[in-house]
């Protein structure tokens, strides 16, 4: 969020809009720009529309809540107030996966990605880490239509090199190899790498790709990637039905291969999660672990 400050502070055009959020979010912003900070009430598909009419009006919105909020709740919304009228919001959601595990299934987001994936013209973006959030959202600016960023906690192991652009729409390489291929999005870059690392350590060399932007996919740099091996895994914090899994499906499901692809998809079971706890215990209860991914 102190990225939507920096912008606001540089373009007029930028709005900020919370539902519910902390006394004290964007305290600055609030207090140098009040006429362009609104923060609404348990409202989400209120808050929806809102965004769209400011957008309309030729403003740039950025939205901030609960992941859920945003893709449960104001589905309709979403769809007729901005997507089909390639509205320039952009919906950031907090809490993408289980990072919510104390608060249980009501507000985990398994399934957002799926959910915001099969609406026309939306972009849905997933950073690795804050470092990789700093270079995304400059890029969100100018991007024509609505964009969904998908946070995780805060806090996670910065794993994403800075010295390379991020670019809405690319994947990008972070390991060779050429006996497997790991696809990761969003916060599970980390595990990617680990069980690359514990593949290395048995003689196997395996290629890892992230891809931050999980629509518009980057199918060219996948294929590149994916032709040389016989093995491809999908890594996702989220139900491996409609997310980054079921995009990498498609894509080998249609694509001739002189030998067919050993493929994989690891995330969120079809189940809604039944245990309470904490994002690290439901990680390790649905297997979406470094040792997991290397098995």
């Amino acid at each position: 969020l102190d990225m939507v400050y920096e912008l606001a502070r540089k373009n007029e055009r930028v709005f900020f809009v919370g539902s519910d959020l902390g006394v004290g979010t964007l305290k600055q912003f609030k207090a140098e720009m009040p006429e362009r900070f609104l923060m609404e009430g348990v409202s989400e598909a209120g808050v929806v529309g809102m965004a769209a009419g400011l957008a309309l009006e030729g403003k740039i919105v950025y939205v901030n809540t609960i992941a859920t909020f945003l893709t449960r709740r104001c589905y309709e919304q979403v769809v007729l107030d901005l997507c089909l009228h390639k509205a320039n919001v952009r919906l950031i959601g907090n809490g993408g996966g289980v990072v919510y595990a104390p608060l249980g299934p009501t507000h985990e987001a398994i399934e957002d990605i799926a959910i915001f994936r099969a609406i026309p013209r939306m972009t849905i973006l997933a950073p690795a880490d804050a470092e990789e959030m700093r270079r995304l959202m400059p890029e969100t600016l100018n991007h024509p239509g609505p964009v969904y960023i998908r946070l995780g906690k805060g806090g996670e192991p910065v794993m994403t090199d800075p010295n390379v652009p991020f670019r809405i729409g690319r994947a990008i390489p972070m390991k060779e190899g050429s006996d497997a291929l790991i696809v990761t999005t969003g916060v599970m870059l980390k595990a990617a790498l680990d069980a690359a690392a514990l593949l290395a350590g048995a003689g196997l060399r395996a290629a890892v790709l992230h891809a931050p932007t999980v629509k518009p996919f980057d199918q060219e740099t996948f294929m590149k990637l994916a032709g040389p091996v016989p093995v491809v895994v999908s890594v996702e914090e989220h139900t491996v039905i409609g997310g980054l899994g079921s995009t990498l499906a498609e894509i080998l499901a249609e694509t001739e291969f002189d030998a067919p692809k050993r493929f994989r998809r690891l995330g969120i079971p079809d189940v809604f999660p039944d245990q309470y706890g904490s994002q690290a215990t439901l990680l390790k209860r649905y297997d979406l672990t470094a040792e997991n991914i290397a098995s």
